[in-house]
């Protein structure tokens, strides 16, 4: 039987900076446990940009826990498996399988999906729950604790009040700030580039459903359908210091894109030749240092304003939504406020601190220089032992609260 979560006290207000997936999922998850929850977001219209990302077991249960998993099958994709291959010839490096046996083992099924599909159903169930409670055009600048309440200001000038504000504003968060600091951005050396292919375009059996993750010297290439297999996403990691900017909505040159994957396997020559010349984007990934403190007594951090992390193993979304559902168990389970967030810190920094930790690690080791190397480094790390073991099998909805 599904757990039922329902709030020790309705009558308190949460407040949410951010309207991104993370902060949406935390959104759904305290209005379904009862809370009063607001949420202000910078921009004027709710939308998602980006491609494809990549939903495991330990998130998905979160998502069917908020009702999602009759439509999250509408717009997605159940991949076979997820392989590892070499850039030149496609050989078979490591596989971890996924679909059946990814339900089977872990209780719930791996999706591809598009960023936008799945925003927009969070959205939507955070509206069924409480219409009217997302404000447009309400960039968080900062926050007053104030002796029974939490105030927060908007850049218009705005304060709202309420019981718990939660930052889920990203990775320039302006509510960690006022927590942790101000963390710079550090450039990792790494650019990525994406684009998505209508699959129309593509040569007849292109590609199986699966998630292919092409390695090679200095760069990888990751394949997979999306948007129940109408889409092929592309996504290009090169080791460059010749693109530093930090944005989703930035292009580049369809040139160069060949350009740095020139020599590659011919799927890949294939793929980069079909995609549209006007819509290379490419951004440089930055880090930021992992937060040290999460909390104060009415405040805290959620995703990537915690622990941004390199997309290396596919779990930067996962952490988030898996954050949102430890937070609301943490405030369901305790009467104080400052104590549910010392609970919910305390269950999520070391696992989400790992997670960053392997995906820098996961970036060098598709980054190497042969195949005796990689075939060597694959061996070593064993990535389908290692996400079955702590990664996709951890269960948010009933993992203990120590």
């Amino acid at each position: 039987m599904q757990q039922v979560l329902r709030a020790n006290d309705f009558n308190k207000k949460v407040l949410v900076a951010g309207a991104g997936i993370g902060g949406l999922t935390a959104a759904a998850c305290l209005l379904q446990a009862g809370y009063d929850v607001e949420i202000y977001e910078a921009a004027s219209e709710l939308a998602e940009i980006g491609a494809g990302i990549q939903i495991s077991a330990n998130a998905a249960k979160v998502l069917h826990h908020l009702g999602l998993a009759e439509e999250l099958e509408k717009v997605s994709v159940r991949p076979k498996a997820l392989e590892f291959r070499l850039y030149s010839n496609a050989e078979l490096l490591h596989e971890v399988p996924l679909s059946k046996r990814h339900t089977e083992q872990y209780g719930a099924p791996y999706y591809h999906i598009h960023r936008a599909d799945l925003h927009t159903l969070l959205m939507k169930k955070v509206l069924s729950l409480r219409p009217n409670c997302i404000f447009l055009n309400a960039r968080a600048v900062g926050f007053k604790e104030l002796d029974t309440q939490v105030q927060l200001q908007l850049a218009d000038g705005r304060m709202v009040n309420g019981d718990l504000l939660i930052g889920a504003d990203g990775v320039r968060s302006e509510i960690r700030k006022q927590i942790v600091g101000d963390a710079q951005a550090k450039f990792t050396g790494y650019s990525a580039w994406r684009a998505t292919i209508p699959v129309e375009r593509l040569p007849v059996n292109f590609m199986d459903r699966v998630a292919t993750l092409w390695c090679g010297p200095e760069r990888h290439v990751v394949m997979y359908y999306l948007c129940a297999g109408k889409l092929l996403n592309f996504v290009g990691i090169v080791e460059s210091e010749d693109w530093q900017e930090e944005s989703w909505v930035s292009k580049s040159s369809w040139q160069e894109l060949k350009k740095d994957f020139a020599g590659w396997h011919r799927d890949i020559q294939t793929a980069i030749d079909l995609i549209d010349k006007n819509e290379c984007y490419r951004w440089a990934l930055n880090v930021r240092e992992t937060a040290s403190k999460w909390s104060i007594a009415r405040a805290t951090l959620l995703g990537d304003s915690a622990h941004a992390t390199l997309p290396f193993m596919a779990q930067g979304a996962a952490m988030a939504i898996e954050d949102a559902m430890i937070l609301t168990r943490s405030l369901v389970s305790c009467t104080d406020i400052d104590v549910a967030l010392d609970v919910y810190q305390r269950n999520r920094m070391a696992r989400t601190t790992k997670i960053v930790q392997g995906s820098a690690e996961s970036g060098q080791l598709y980054h190497l220089a042969t195949a005796e190397e990689f075939q060597a480094g694959f061996a070593k790390r064993n990535m389908a032992k290692e996400l079955s073991s702590w990664v996709y099998s951890y269960d948010p909805l009933v993992a203990p609260l120590v």
